[in-house]
């Protein structure tokens, strides 16, 4: 596997220094927004990292070599050439290596890629779970997320998909989800879902002795949902009803698998008037703050 991972000079450096790193997934900049407003949520993001005391570790896929970090070019030429990039999961890394492709990877290939290079945080907006309407069309996010020692930092589960069951399957597979300063699972573009958490905590350090706790005991990954701001949520009621009629448009016109994320959030933008993109740029940053001071914490471990 040293062969598919190249870390950048900072990574490189932050591993050497023992400074705490975070993971960021690519295909937020890839297939989450068109050109620049891709290039500007990716430097935002690290930023943010940086900002609050964290070395980010955008990860993707070039040229069959996985990149641990990016630099400035590599981040620009993700985001300018996205179209080159395909939709990596986990399951589909071994194709991507083996014939040399260029990859965007999503939450379930980011949490694998960072636990092979030893991060064990990661943020990003919202995992994939169970899909409304097929209780059979799961995400392999929580498959992964179950075998692998990595806390994710995310705003719950995307809006659009089932979350009762989502959470159902998160039990099962025995993901441990606690929510950050909250009793209930957040739904993304909103703070309240009316699904009730059993776990939680109110800072960086207690989920830190978690994390150290849930490793000690050879056990995998921890879901930390961490509810958008206030300010940046929208009202449950206007999203609901654009999910509604966004999974009607998909059915009527055969839309599924791994297009059907897109399309559902490229519709939403649509019925929102730009409002749902603007709250997911508010998830996401306020979810790498946290997971920033996630790594801190657990670096001081």
């Amino acid at each position: 596997m040293t062969n598919r991972m190249h870390f950048s000079d900072e990574v490189a450096d932050a591993i050497a220094s023992g400074m705490p790193l975070l993971a960021l997934e690519s295909t937020i900049v890839a297939h989450g927004l068109p050109w620049p407003d891709n290039l500007a949520i990716g430097r935002d993001l690290e930023a943010a990292a940086r900002e609050a005391g964290a070395v980010p570790a955008t990860i993707a896929v070039f040229d069959g070599v996985a990149q641990i970090g990016l630099s400035g070019a590599q981040l620009e030429r993700l985001a300018r050439e996205a179209d080159t990039f395909v939709k990596a999961g986990a399951a589909d890394l071994p194709i991507v290596f083996s014939r040399g492709r260029n990859a965007a990877t999503t939450v379930s290939a980011t949490a694998t890629l960072a636990a092979r290079a030893g991060i064990r945080v990661f943020a990003t907006g919202g995992i994939g779970g169970v899909h409304r309407g097929d209780a059979l069309d799961v995400s392999s996010d929580l498959t992964t997320l179950a075998r692998t020692q990595i806390a994710v930092v995310s705003a719950g589960a995307k809006a659009i998909l089932d979350l009762p069951r989502t959470l159902e399957v998160l039990e099962t597979l025995s993901v441990l989800v606690i929510g950050y300063r909250t009793d209930e699972f957040p739904a993304f573009y909103t703070r309240h879902s009316g699904l009730r958490l059993e776990h939680r905590c109110d800072t960086a350090e207690e989920l830190a002795r978690v994390l150290e706790a849930r490793w000690a005991l050879g056990q995998g990954g921890v879901l930390v949902a961490n509810p958008i701001p206030e300010e940046a949520a929208l009202p449950l009621a206007q999203i609901e009803s654009a999910i509604i009629a966004a999974l009607a448009l998909a059915a009527r016109d055969g839309i599924s698998g791994k297009a059907l994320t897109p399309f559902l959030l490229s519709e939403l933008a649509r019925a929102t008037g730009g409002a749902s993109v603007r709250a997911n740029r508010a998830l996401a940053l306020n979810n790498v703050r946290l997971g920033a001071a996630l790594a801190k914490a657990c670096a001081l471990k």
